[in-house]
């Protein structure tokens, strides 16, 4: 089956959706500290989900990549190290959550991320100067400019809310640390080194293209050409977060905590209103966590990973029909999930307290940002019609 721009933007709005969602497990984990579960969703989403679904969708999946390897076009080197670097994005994206909320958070990182990821690839391999002769490409970069002018407004909403929610209202949310300047400082650099994702899978490129020929020769689909290149970009991803993780459970002492030792939730993800019937602090209780709740933890670190691993599966598929400009592709990714973050942020009533106009600018935002992916649609349409 060859391109299909509409049935790509679809690819990508699930996979959207998946990332947005990633987050809303860790809001039912309980007196474990950041680096545990962080830990644990990242074994889930970077070594178990890639590599299973790969091998199920991609016969003989490690010999590909054994070829690949011993390929002077295809080497693993550079897609890992794209992977690691993103890792460094991945660490100080939850800190841009910690700051700014779900919705805005997801804005803002992302929109950077949106930019780099997007213009950077097709400039290093020379393809700007087609995009902006063709009326296809033309149209895919006002879809993209569509998208930061969209994060604009979304960071526009922010500082607004910022002035305007009391501090009960944002503990409410589950925001006690929400700060506007120094959150959209880590959002920017978390941006710009999520950006090296897009890097990753375009020095991959070589990888699914020997996956596509081993694929079409044993009679399957080319939508699955794109796994093998994840199990690669995702391994440098989880060198970078096992390592920090690694350093705060040492600095911390929380390795008891795998074990029921108690934690505390510096994210934010389980909300303490304060009120108690009892004459203590609930964060203070040092008693062990009980294993049903020790379990659930486990289940929600894990879930959460898994949901994240999600989104680019379907980015992979989605990229696969967005024919010659598929750099689109991160646009719309990036798009999508941040779409889908504001609506879980208006469901989550991170907005609450908000004038009409804060609530006004991120209807605007989202209006956007859909008329983005649309038009980003409509242009790899033109391109392959």
């Amino acid at each position: 089956m060859g391109p299909n721009p509409f049935i790509g933007v679809i690819y990508h709005w699930l996979g959207g959706l998946a990332s947005a969602s990633n987050f809303i497990p860790f809001r039912g984990i309980k007196r474990w500290s950041w680096e545990i579960y962080w830990i644990i969703q990242g074994v889930a989403a970077w070594l178990i989900a890639p590599t299973l679904i790969a091998s199920i969708f991609v016969p003989h999946v490690f010999k590909i990549l054994g070829e690949a390897h011993r390929s002077p076009d295809a080497s693993l080197f550079w897609p890992m190290l794209m992977g690691i670097l993103w890792g460094v994005g991945g660490l100080t994206f939850g800190l841009a959550i910690r700051y700014l909320g779900l919705g805005l958070g997801y804005a803002i990182a992302l929109g950077f991320c949106t930019a780099f990821g997007t213009l950077i690839p097709p400039i290093y391999y020379g393809q700007m100067h087609s995009i902006l002769n063709e009326r296809s490409g033309q149209v895919i970069l006002v879809g993209v400019f569509m998208c930061l002018l969209a994060i604009g407004v979304s960071g526009a909403a922010g500082y607004s809310k910022e002035h305007e929610v009391t501090e009960e209202e944002k503990a409410i949310a589950g925001e006690r640390d929400f700060s506007f300047i120094k959150g959209l400082a880590v959002a920017v650099f978390a941006g710009i080194m999520s950006s090296f994702f897009a890097f990753g899978l375009a020095a991959g490129k070589p990888i699914g293209d020997i996956t596509r020929v081993h694929l079409v020769a044993g009679g399957r689909r080319d939508l699955w050409s794109n796994l093998p290149v994840l199990i690669v970009v995702l391994w440098g991803g989880f060198v970078t977060n096992f390592v920090w993780s690694a350093v705060l459970i040492v600095k911390n002492h929380s390795f008891a905590q795998f074990g029921g030792a108690p934690g505390d939730n510096p994210m934010g993800t389980a909300p303490v209103t304060g009120d108690t019937l009892v004459d203590f602090n609930p964060r203070d209780y040092i008693g062990r966590i009980s294993g049903k709740v020790l379990t659930k933890n486990y289940l929600f670190a894990a879930l959460a990973g898994i949901i994240w691993y999600f989104q680019f599966f379907f980015y992979s598929m989605g990229q696969t029909k967005m024919g010659k400009y598929d750099f689109a592709s991160w646009t719309l990714h990036m798009a999508s999930i941040i779409i889908f973050a504001n609506l879980w942020g208006i469901a989550l009533k991170e907005w609450r307290g908000t004038s009409l106009r804060t609530r006004a600018l991120v209807g605007c935002g989202l209006a956007l940002l859909i008329g983005s992916t649309v038009v980003v649609g409509y242009g790899s349409y033109l391109k392959v019609h």
